[in-house]
């Protein structure tokens, strides 16, 4: 699935009235990847609806067969948009890396985060080395505390590029990983440190995959660890699979908090995956921009998504927020605004992937006079991008004023009468700066993006839903 940016910009559409919208998202791409690998690993064939069909999670699928596993799309299920329904069947261990023609086996990562973190603690438990590589800027997001993670444990590491980053070469090194960590004590869990600050991945690829050893993994990460909502998804689904995690009490200090596994394979059986909150930031944002009402379906009653913490985020933004319940028993989380936009003074360090639209928003409410900060934020330096230097040059590039601290991003109020400009801005093959533009756009007539197609990496025809959006509109 190809995400080369058109050698026509994308225009952002403006929206021609207040907004009467709802809208139905596809699966969430964190929940569908961590599925994914679990029922690649599970004890039995597993039934999933609702899993995500982009980019991202059709690479995800791409390494587990890679690695032995089986998915049979099934024909005739009524999933939403961008969603299907598949039968999995897991793979032999210790998984078989089937070596391609040249003799290597490979995993393409494309830009995906979670196939390049979540895929090689399994590459570590194959029958072969794999060799893992990805889009030009893969090559700069940080792996090096997983694979280092990796080694102390015994797999084998070699990086064939720079060290630290892609591509890099994991196989099952000295076997440890597959004997038990104490031979007196076999249902002793295996250990081991990780340095998770850049990145939560880099904790849950370790417990995904440390069920699987004997014993099971103690993992103990040796700083702070940003998004920890993601930590808490990737617990919860392994125990609603049917497996044992411990989690270390929340007052205990960095350093001393250790999360861990105990051993056996994920339940089988059928699951179903919420649509994805994260994306349903810049169409509830749309309201607040554009005026009116945008609802979005289907949303979780309870939920470990970080997308949930829009209920607080858009009242301080200047929006209000509002449950319906429907026919069907579901609920329709709606945001409601009138254009009028405030500031916000927030630590996002647990929810760090909804920065992009909360910055958009900010920038917007630059114009009407108010000052922003954004804080708790400087792991989204190793994203898709480096995420507060693209927001910082593309704020900076309509005519706002923002910068760069060590730990966010400051969006200072423009003055009376100052206005933001239209531009062509800079996706960065990111598909969350190509939503921000967007989101942009509402507010400034004739904003262009150099590259829509990114959006595909996990929002397949974002493009047409957005299109639909603007369309449905009060007394239209």
């Amino acid at each position: 699935m190809s995400t080369a940016p058109s050698a026509i910009p994308w225009r952002a559409p403006a929206p021609t009235g207040p907004l009467d919208a709802v809208v139905d998202l596809p699966g969430s791409k964190s929940l569908t990847a961590r599925v994914l690998v679990a029922a690649a690993v599970a004890e039995g064939p597993t039934t999933l609806r609702g899993t995500l069909r982009s980019r991202d999670t059709e690479l995800m699928r791409a390494a587990l067969t890679t690695l032995g596993a089986r998915f049979e799309e099934l024909s005739g299920q009524p999933d939403v948009g961008s969603s299907t329904a598949l039968r999995v069947t897991p793979a032999p261990r210790p998984f078989p890396a089937g070596a391609g023609a040249d003799g290597v086996t490979r995993i393409d990562c494309g830009l995906a985060g979670t196939v390049m973190r979540f895929i090689p603690p399994l590459a570590a438990l194959a029958d072969a080395p794999v060799l893992f590589d990805g889009d030009a800027a893969a090559r700069q997001r940080p792996l090096a505390p997983l694979l280092d993670a990796l080694e102390d444990l015994g797999a084998q590491v070699a990086y064939l590029g720079e060290p630290g980053f892609l591509p890099a070469r994991v196989g099952p090194g000295d076997g440890r990983l597959r004997r038990p960590a104490d031979p007196v004590r076999p249902d002793a869990p295996h250990r081991v440190g990780v340095d998770a600050s850049g990145s939560s991945q880099f904790l849950s690829a370790l417990l995904l995959a440390g069920c699987l050893l004997p014993g099971g993994l103690a993992v103990t990460p040796t700083g702070p660890v940003p998004s920890l909502p993601h930590v808490a998804m990737t617990v919860e689904f392994l125990r609603e699979r049917g497996l044992t995690v411990d989690e270390p009490d929340a007052d205990a200090p960095v350093g001393a908090r250790t999360w861990t596994v105990h051993p056996g394979a994920p339940r089988d059986g059928a699951v179903s995956i919420e649509p994805d909150l994260s994306n349903a930031g810049p169409f509830l944002a749309a309201a607040l921009v554009a005026g009116g009402r945008v609802g979005v379906r289907h949303w979780p009653k309870r939920t470990t998504q970080a997308g949930d913490a829009w209920r607080w985020l858009l009242p301080v933004l200047g929006g209000t927020v509002e449950e319906t319940r429907d026919a069907d028993g579901s609920l329709t989380l709606s945001a409601v605004g009138t254009g009028n936009l405030r500031g916000i003074d927030a630590d996002l360090s647990a929810v760090g992937e909804l920065t992009p639209t909360v910055a958009a928003l900010a920038a917007l409410a630059s114009v009407q006079g108010h000052a922003s900060r954004l804080r708790g934020i400087g792991h989204l330096r190793g994203h898709e991008t480096d995420r507060l230097a693209a927001l910082t040059t593309e704020i900076n590039r309509i005519g706002g004023t923002a910068r760069q601290t060590a730990d966010g991003l400051e969006i200072a109020a423009l003055p009376a009468g100052q206005r933001l400009h239209p531009a062509r801005l800079r996706a960065y093959a990111d598909h969350r700066m190509a939503t921000f533009a967007a989101v942009v756009g509402l507010g400034v007539s004739g904003v262009e993006v150099d590259d829509i197609a990114c959006t595909a990496k996990t929002l397949p025809d974002f493009p047409g839903l957005w299109a639909k959006l603007l369309a449905d509109r009060e007394g239209h």
